[in-house]
Protein backbone atom coordinates (compact mmCIF):
# COMPACT_ATOMS: atom_id res chain seq x y z
CA UNK A 1 0.00 0.00 0.00
CA UNK A 2 0.75 3.17 -0.85
CA UNK A 3 -0.43 6.42 1.06
CA UNK A 4 0.08 10.46 0.07
CA UNK A 5 -1.13 13.30 1.89
CA UNK A 6 -1.36 16.90 0.14
CA UNK A 7 -3.11 19.93 2.34
CA UNK A 8 -4.66 22.73 0.14
CA UNK A 9 -6.52 25.86 0.68
CA UNK A 10 -9.90 25.26 -1.14
CA UNK A 11 -11.70 22.15 0.58
CA UNK A 12 -14.22 23.64 -2.37
CA UNK A 13 -11.83 22.24 -4.55
CA UNK A 14 -11.01 18.89 -3.12
CA UNK A 15 -14.82 18.02 -2.73
CA UNK A 16 -15.52 19.16 -6.34
CA UNK A 17 -12.75 17.23 -7.94
CA UNK A 18 -14.05 13.82 -6.15
CA UNK A 19 -17.91 14.81 -7.22
CA UNK A 20 -17.15 14.87 -10.54
CA UNK A 21 -15.27 11.38 -10.47
CA UNK A 22 -18.64 10.30 -9.01
CA UNK A 23 -20.78 12.22 -11.39
CA UNK A 24 -18.23 10.89 -14.46
CA UNK A 25 -18.68 7.30 -13.13
CA UNK A 26 -15.38 6.88 -12.26
CA UNK A 27 -15.69 6.75 -8.16
CA UNK A 28 -18.50 6.51 -5.79
CA UNK A 29 -18.28 7.86 -2.26
CA UNK A 30 -18.10 4.79 0.16
CA UNK A 31 -18.35 6.48 3.74
CA UNK A 32 -18.92 9.33 5.63
CA UNK A 33 -17.43 9.45 8.84
CA UNK A 34 -19.15 12.41 11.85
CA UNK A 35 -21.61 13.78 9.26
CA UNK A 36 -24.50 11.98 11.40
CA UNK A 37 -26.80 11.35 8.80
CA UNK A 38 -26.71 8.72 5.62
CA UNK A 39 -24.88 8.39 2.63
CA UNK A 40 -27.68 8.90 -0.15
CA UNK A 41 -28.79 12.28 1.79
CA UNK A 42 -25.57 14.09 1.64
CA UNK A 43 -25.32 16.36 -1.49
CA UNK A 44 -23.04 18.95 -2.06
CA UNK A 45 -23.61 21.84 0.10
CA UNK A 46 -24.54 19.44 2.78
CA UNK A 47 -20.46 17.90 2.73
CA UNK A 48 -19.55 21.19 1.93
CA UNK A 49 -20.80 22.69 4.73
CA UNK A 50 -20.26 19.92 7.46
CA UNK A 51 -16.62 20.97 6.63
CA UNK A 52 -16.98 24.77 6.98
CA UNK A 53 -18.23 24.71 9.96
CA UNK A 54 -14.51 24.19 11.23
CA UNK A 55 -12.65 25.89 8.90
CA UNK A 56 -14.98 28.93 9.41
CA UNK A 57 -13.82 28.40 13.28
CA UNK A 58 -9.87 28.90 12.63
CA UNK A 59 -10.27 31.90 9.39
CA UNK A 60 -6.94 32.56 9.51
CA UNK A 61 -5.33 29.16 8.56
CA UNK A 62 -5.60 29.36 4.69
CA UNK A 63 -4.11 25.81 4.66
CA UNK A 64 -7.23 23.54 5.72
CA UNK A 65 -8.07 21.22 2.89
CA UNK A 66 -6.47 17.47 3.15
CA UNK A 67 -6.36 14.95 1.17
CA UNK A 68 -5.51 11.68 1.16
CA UNK A 69 -4.82 8.90 -1.43
CA UNK A 70 -4.47 5.13 -0.21
CA UNK A 71 -3.25 3.08 -3.15
CA UNK A 72 -3.41 -0.70 -3.01
CA UNK A 73 -1.58 -3.12 -5.38
CA UNK A 74 -3.45 -4.48 -8.23
CA UNK A 75 -3.14 -8.29 -6.55
CA UNK A 76 -4.84 -6.67 -3.30
CA UNK A 77 -8.61 -8.00 -3.22
CA UNK A 78 -10.61 -5.79 -1.11
CA UNK A 79 -14.32 -6.03 -0.75
CA UNK A 80 -16.20 -2.69 0.84
CA UNK A 81 -16.63 -3.64 4.24
CA UNK A 82 -12.53 -4.14 4.26
CA UNK A 83 -12.07 -0.95 2.71
CA UNK A 84 -14.25 0.78 5.37
CA UNK A 85 -12.30 -0.83 8.54
CA UNK A 86 -8.57 0.08 6.56
CA UNK A 87 -10.30 3.95 6.22
CA UNK A 88 -11.48 4.00 9.82
CA UNK A 89 -8.19 2.65 11.36
CA UNK A 90 -5.58 4.70 9.21
CA UNK A 91 -7.67 8.19 9.76
CA UNK A 92 -7.37 6.46 14.07
CA UNK A 93 -3.51 6.23 12.95
CA UNK A 94 -2.69 9.60 11.62
CA UNK A 95 -4.65 11.53 14.69
CA UNK A 96 -7.71 12.25 12.55
CA UNK A 97 -9.69 9.65 13.84
CA UNK A 98 -12.36 12.12 15.31
CA UNK A 99 -12.35 14.61 12.03
CA UNK A 100 -15.09 14.40 9.88
CA UNK A 101 -14.14 13.05 6.54
CA UNK A 102 -15.33 11.36 3.28
CA UNK A 103 -13.73 8.36 1.66
CA UNK A 104 -14.47 7.70 -2.20
CA UNK A 105 -13.21 4.49 -3.76
CA UNK A 106 -12.09 5.79 -7.27
CA UNK A 107 -11.77 3.39 -10.28
CA UNK A 108 -10.23 5.11 -13.20
CA UNK A 109 -7.24 3.32 -13.08
CA UNK A 110 -5.96 -0.75 -13.04
CA UNK A 111 -5.57 -0.81 -8.89
CA UNK A 112 -7.90 -0.33 -6.17
CA UNK A 113 -7.22 3.02 -4.54
CA UNK A 114 -9.32 5.61 -1.86
CA UNK A 115 -9.17 9.24 -2.04
CA UNK A 116 -10.32 10.82 1.81
CA UNK A 117 -11.58 14.30 2.02
CA UNK A 118 -11.07 15.67 5.20
CA UNK A 119 -9.67 19.37 7.06
CA UNK A 120 -7.15 19.99 9.94
CA UNK A 121 -9.34 22.31 11.65
CA UNK A 122 -10.72 20.53 14.66
CA UNK A 123 -13.97 21.34 16.91
CA UNK A 124 -12.07 23.34 19.42
CA UNK A 125 -11.18 25.46 16.44
CA UNK A 126 -7.45 24.67 16.49
CA UNK A 127 -5.38 23.59 13.80
CA UNK A 128 -3.77 20.51 14.15
CA UNK A 129 0.03 19.80 12.97
CA UNK A 130 0.61 17.96 9.86
CA UNK A 131 4.33 18.80 9.51
CA UNK A 132 6.00 15.48 8.58
CA UNK A 133 2.97 13.73 9.19
CA UNK A 134 3.31 11.27 5.83
CA UNK A 135 6.75 10.47 6.79
CA UNK A 136 6.36 9.74 10.31
CA UNK A 137 2.32 8.67 11.27
CA UNK A 138 1.62 8.00 7.63
CA UNK A 139 4.17 5.55 7.05
CA UNK A 140 3.71 4.03 10.96
CA UNK A 141 0.01 3.26 9.68
CA UNK A 142 0.55 1.75 6.23
CA UNK A 143 2.99 -0.87 7.59
CA UNK A 144 0.33 -1.78 10.63
CA UNK A 145 -2.43 -1.92 7.96
CA UNK A 146 -0.45 -4.13 5.24
CA UNK A 147 0.20 -6.60 7.98
CA UNK A 148 -3.24 -6.47 9.93
CA UNK A 149 -5.54 -7.21 6.43
CA UNK A 150 -2.52 -9.03 4.94
CA UNK A 151 -2.07 -6.38 2.37
CA UNK A 152 1.11 -6.72 -0.19
CA UNK A 153 3.65 -4.54 0.63
CA UNK A 154 5.24 -1.05 -0.54
CA UNK A 155 8.77 -1.60 0.72
CA UNK A 156 10.97 -2.95 -1.55
CA UNK A 157 9.33 -2.07 -5.23
CA UNK A 158 9.07 0.87 -7.32
CA UNK A 159 6.26 3.34 -6.49
CA UNK A 160 5.02 3.68 -10.65
CA UNK A 161 4.61 -0.48 -10.18
CA UNK A 162 2.57 0.22 -7.18
CA UNK A 163 0.32 2.79 -8.30
CA UNK A 164 0.62 2.33 -11.91
CA UNK A 165 -1.62 4.82 -12.77
CA UNK A 166 -1.82 6.00 -16.49
CA UNK A 167 -1.18 8.37 -18.19
CA UNK A 168 2.17 8.53 -16.50
CA UNK A 169 3.34 5.10 -16.96
CA UNK A 170 1.88 4.88 -20.91
CA UNK A 171 5.10 4.68 -22.29
CA UNK A 172 5.37 7.62 -25.57
CA UNK A 173 4.24 5.76 -28.33
CA UNK A 174 6.85 5.82 -31.29
CA UNK A 175 4.79 5.61 -34.65
CA UNK A 176 5.36 1.99 -37.02
CA UNK A 177 5.30 0.28 -33.43
CA UNK A 178 2.50 0.45 -31.81
CA UNK A 179 -1.13 0.61 -33.65
CA UNK A 180 -1.85 4.05 -34.55
CA UNK A 181 -5.48 4.15 -33.30
CA UNK A 182 -5.60 2.32 -30.03
CA UNK A 183 -2.24 3.98 -28.87
CA UNK A 184 -3.62 8.00 -29.82
CA UNK A 185 -7.28 6.72 -28.30
CA UNK A 186 -5.37 5.61 -24.51
CA UNK A 187 -3.62 8.57 -24.39
CA UNK A 188 -6.02 10.64 -24.88
CA UNK A 189 -8.51 8.84 -22.65
CA UNK A 190 -5.65 8.96 -19.90
CA UNK A 191 -5.19 12.48 -19.85
CA UNK A 192 -9.11 13.12 -20.73
CA UNK A 193 -9.46 11.24 -17.30
CA UNK A 194 -6.65 12.11 -15.21
CA UNK A 195 -5.46 15.89 -15.69
CA UNK A 196 -6.35 19.36 -14.67
CA UNK A 197 -6.27 21.87 -17.63
CA UNK A 198 -7.86 25.48 -18.70
CA UNK A 199 -7.50 25.91 -22.31
CA UNK A 200 -7.03 23.91 -25.34
CA UNK A 201 -3.44 24.91 -24.95
CA UNK A 202 -2.60 23.56 -21.88
CA UNK A 203 -4.65 20.45 -23.13
CA UNK A 204 -2.12 20.01 -26.16
CA UNK A 205 0.42 20.64 -23.89
CA UNK A 206 -0.35 17.50 -21.92
CA UNK A 207 -0.72 15.30 -25.26
CA UNK A 208 2.60 16.48 -26.92
CA UNK A 209 4.42 14.82 -23.70
CA UNK A 210 3.36 11.75 -25.30
CA UNK A 211 3.96 12.41 -28.98
CA UNK A 212 0.54 13.13 -29.83
CA UNK A 213 -1.36 16.72 -30.52
CA UNK A 214 -4.73 17.75 -31.12
CA UNK A 215 -5.51 20.04 -34.36
CA UNK A 216 -8.46 22.24 -34.80
CA UNK A 217 -7.10 23.48 -38.10
CA UNK A 218 -6.53 26.90 -39.50
CA UNK A 219 -9.05 29.55 -38.47
CA UNK A 220 -10.49 30.39 -41.64
CA UNK A 221 -10.77 26.56 -42.72
CA UNK A 222 -14.52 24.91 -42.55
CA UNK A 223 -12.81 22.30 -39.94
CA UNK A 224 -11.99 25.38 -37.58
CA UNK A 225 -15.63 26.70 -38.36
CA UNK A 226 -17.40 23.73 -37.71
CA UNK A 227 -15.69 23.06 -34.18
CA UNK A 228 -13.36 19.65 -35.62
CA UNK A 229 -10.81 18.40 -33.86
CA UNK A 230 -8.08 15.89 -35.33
CA UNK A 231 -5.67 13.73 -33.67
CA UNK A 232 -2.16 12.79 -34.75
CA UNK A 233 1.19 11.16 -33.86
CA UNK A 234 3.83 13.81 -33.89
CA UNK A 235 7.51 13.13 -33.98
CA UNK A 236 10.27 14.21 -31.47
CA UNK A 237 10.29 17.92 -33.31
CA UNK A 238 6.41 18.06 -33.41
CA UNK A 239 6.36 17.33 -37.36
CA UNK A 240 2.52 15.40 -37.94
CA UNK A 241 3.65 11.84 -38.82
CA UNK A 242 1.01 8.76 -40.10
CA UNK A 243 -2.80 9.05 -40.16
CA UNK A 244 -4.78 11.61 -38.11
CA UNK A 245 -8.47 10.72 -36.58
CA UNK A 246 -11.13 12.43 -36.37
CA UNK A 247 -12.73 12.81 -32.45
CA UNK A 248 -15.66 10.70 -33.53
CA UNK A 249 -13.63 7.76 -34.80
CA UNK A 250 -11.88 7.42 -31.19
CA UNK A 251 -13.68 5.38 -28.70
CA UNK A 252 -13.92 8.15 -25.96
CA UNK A 253 -15.20 10.97 -29.17
CA UNK A 254 -12.72 13.59 -27.12
CA UNK A 255 -14.38 16.25 -29.14
CA UNK A 256 -14.10 20.00 -28.72
CA UNK A 257 -16.90 19.97 -26.95
CA UNK A 258 -15.84 17.68 -23.95
CA UNK A 259 -12.41 18.68 -24.40
CA UNK A 260 -13.57 22.18 -23.39
CA UNK A 261 -16.24 21.14 -20.45
CA UNK A 262 -13.23 20.08 -18.43
CA UNK A 263 -12.01 23.98 -18.29
CA UNK A 264 -14.35 25.61 -15.84
CA UNK A 265 -14.34 22.22 -13.42
CA UNK A 266 -10.51 21.98 -13.69
CA UNK A 267 -9.68 25.95 -12.30
CA UNK A 268 -11.22 24.96 -9.14
CA UNK A 269 -10.27 21.84 -8.40
CA UNK A 270 -6.41 22.65 -9.59
CA UNK A 271 -6.35 25.88 -6.84
CA UNK A 272 -5.81 22.47 -4.72
CA UNK A 273 -2.54 21.44 -6.04
CA UNK A 274 -1.35 25.07 -6.67
CA UNK A 275 0.97 25.20 -3.38
CA UNK A 276 2.63 22.20 -4.37
CA UNK A 277 3.83 23.17 -7.65
CA UNK A 278 5.10 26.54 -6.65
CA UNK A 279 7.56 25.29 -3.58
CA UNK A 280 8.68 22.43 -6.29
CA UNK A 281 9.71 25.47 -8.42
CA UNK A 282 11.13 27.77 -6.17
CA UNK A 283 13.19 24.59 -4.70
CA UNK A 284 14.81 24.69 -7.83
CA UNK A 285 15.56 28.30 -8.62
CA UNK A 286 16.38 28.82 -4.38
CA UNK A 287 19.10 25.97 -4.89
CA UNK A 288 20.89 28.23 -7.30
CA UNK A 289 23.29 30.93 -7.52
CA UNK A 290 22.90 31.11 -11.30
CA UNK A 291 21.05 28.36 -13.39
CA UNK A 292 20.94 27.86 -17.38
CA UNK A 293 17.66 27.08 -18.79
CA UNK A 294 18.45 23.49 -19.18
CA UNK A 295 19.66 22.57 -15.99
CA UNK A 296 16.22 24.51 -14.58
CA UNK A 297 14.16 22.42 -16.70
CA UNK A 298 16.24 19.00 -15.97
CA UNK A 299 15.92 19.73 -11.99
CA UNK A 300 12.18 20.57 -12.69
CA UNK A 301 11.95 16.79 -14.23
CA UNK A 302 13.35 15.17 -11.05
CA UNK A 303 10.48 16.76 -9.44
CA UNK A 304 7.69 15.60 -11.72
CA UNK A 305 7.51 18.74 -13.37
CA UNK A 306 7.82 19.48 -17.02
CA UNK A 307 8.59 23.12 -18.31
CA UNK A 308 7.14 24.09 -22.05
CA UNK A 309 8.36 27.39 -22.89
CA UNK A 310 6.62 29.10 -25.82
CA UNK A 311 8.45 30.70 -28.66
CA UNK A 312 7.40 33.44 -31.37
CA UNK A 313 8.97 32.60 -34.96
CA UNK A 314 11.21 34.69 -33.93
CA UNK A 315 12.57 33.10 -31.24
CA UNK A 316 11.18 35.48 -28.53
CA UNK A 317 10.18 33.47 -25.61
CA UNK A 318 6.46 34.61 -24.78
CA UNK A 319 5.15 32.09 -22.43
CA UNK A 320 5.91 28.75 -19.80
CA UNK A 321 3.35 26.22 -19.32
CA UNK A 322 4.09 24.04 -16.17
CA UNK A 323 2.57 20.48 -16.48
CA UNK A 324 3.28 18.65 -12.82
CA UNK A 325 2.49 15.00 -13.39
CA UNK A 326 2.51 14.22 -9.53
CA UNK A 327 -0.65 16.06 -9.52
CA UNK A 328 -2.16 15.80 -12.91
CA UNK A 329 -2.00 20.20 -12.90
CA UNK A 330 -1.41 22.24 -15.51
CA UNK A 331 -0.69 25.93 -15.06
CA UNK A 332 0.56 28.69 -17.07
CA UNK A 333 3.51 30.22 -14.92
CA UNK A 334 1.63 33.52 -14.69
CA UNK A 335 -1.64 31.33 -13.33
CA UNK A 336 1.50 30.66 -10.57
CA UNK A 337 2.13 34.09 -9.72
CA UNK A 338 4.13 36.95 -11.47
CA UNK A 339 7.47 35.15 -10.41
CA UNK A 340 6.89 31.95 -12.08
CA UNK A 341 6.10 33.67 -15.94
CA UNK A 342 8.80 33.26 -18.50
CA UNK A 343 9.79 36.56 -18.66
CA UNK A 344 10.60 36.78 -14.87
CA UNK A 345 12.28 32.67 -15.02
CA UNK A 346 14.22 34.15 -18.34
CA UNK A 347 16.09 37.27 -16.43
CA UNK A 348 17.16 34.18 -13.56
CA UNK A 349 19.03 32.19 -16.18
CA UNK A 350 22.76 32.49 -17.21
CA UNK A 351 25.30 30.43 -19.60
CA UNK A 352 26.23 28.65 -16.21
CA UNK A 353 25.42 26.84 -13.27
CA UNK A 354 26.45 27.90 -9.62
CA UNK A 355 24.91 26.42 -6.44
CA UNK A 356 24.66 28.35 -3.44
CA UNK A 357 26.71 27.75 -0.70
CA UNK A 358 26.23 27.35 2.79
CA UNK A 359 28.22 27.54 5.77
CA UNK A 360 27.74 25.06 7.84
CA UNK A 361 25.87 25.60 11.76
CA UNK A 362 28.09 27.60 13.98
CA UNK A 363 31.00 29.13 10.73
CA UNK A 364 31.93 32.02 10.95
CA UNK A 365 33.64 33.70 7.70
CA UNK A 366 37.13 35.41 8.36
CA UNK A 367 35.48 38.70 8.02
CA UNK A 368 33.09 38.36 10.08
CA UNK A 369 35.34 36.96 13.04
CA UNK A 370 36.30 39.04 15.94
CA UNK A 371 39.34 40.17 15.93
CA UNK A 372 41.78 39.27 18.73
CA UNK A 373 42.34 42.27 21.56
CA UNK A 374 46.00 42.87 20.80
CA UNK A 375 48.37 44.41 23.54
CA UNK A 376 47.08 47.94 22.74
CA UNK A 377 44.01 47.49 22.84
CA UNK A 378 44.14 46.43 26.76
CA UNK A 379 45.97 49.70 27.43
CA UNK A 380 43.72 52.48 29.08
CA UNK A 381 42.84 54.83 26.30
CA UNK A 382 44.27 58.63 26.52
CA UNK A 383 46.80 57.85 28.55
CA UNK A 384 49.69 60.42 26.78
CA UNK A 385 53.05 59.13 28.42
CA UNK A 386 52.57 55.88 27.16
CA UNK A 387 52.14 56.95 23.74
CA UNK A 388 55.62 58.79 24.09
CA UNK A 389 57.41 56.10 26.05
CA UNK A 390 56.11 53.75 23.17
CA UNK A 391 57.59 55.92 20.44
CA UNK A 392 60.96 56.35 22.13
CA UNK A 393 60.93 52.71 22.25
CA UNK A 394 59.49 51.78 25.55
CA UNK A 395 56.81 49.13 26.24
CA UNK A 396 54.02 51.29 28.76
CA UNK A 397 52.95 47.85 30.00
CA UNK A 398 56.39 46.50 30.56
CA UNK A 399 57.26 49.91 32.38
CA UNK A 400 54.54 49.10 34.21
CA UNK A 401 55.47 45.92 35.28
CA UNK A 402 59.07 46.86 36.41
CA UNK A 403 57.29 49.87 38.54
CA UNK A 404 55.25 47.13 40.33
CA UNK A 405 58.56 44.93 41.09
CA UNK A 406 60.16 47.39 42.24
CA UNK A 407 57.43 48.59 44.61
CA UNK A 408 57.26 45.02 45.79
CA UNK A 409 60.86 45.06 46.76
CA UNK A 410 60.74 48.05 48.73
CA UNK A 411 58.27 46.79 50.29
CA UNK A 412 60.30 43.73 51.37
CA UNK A 413 62.91 45.94 52.31
CA UNK A 414 60.52 47.95 55.12
CA UNK A 415 58.84 44.54 56.01
CA UNK A 416 62.69 43.54 57.27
Amino acid sequence: MVTKIISGKSIRGLLLYNEHKVSGGEAKLIMASRFGTELKRLDFDAKLARFEHLTFLKPNVKTNAIHIMLNFDRNDKIDLATFHKIAASYMESIGFGEQPYLVYEHQDANHPHLHIVTTNINAQGERMDIHGIGRTASETARKELEVEFGLVKAEGRQKSEVLAIPPVDIEKVIYGKTPTRRAINNIVSATLRSYKFTSFTEYNAILKQFNITADRGKEETIMFEKRGLVYSMIDPSGKRIGIPFKASQLTDRPTLDKVESKFERSKEIRKTYMDSIRERIAKVIDRYQTITKQTFMEELQKQQIVAVFRQNEQGFTYGVTFIDHRTKCVFKGSDLDNAYTAKTLTQHFTMTDQLKTYLPKGTQTSYLKTPEKSQQSKREPGNLLDMVLEKQGFDPIERGLTKKKKRRKQQQQLIR
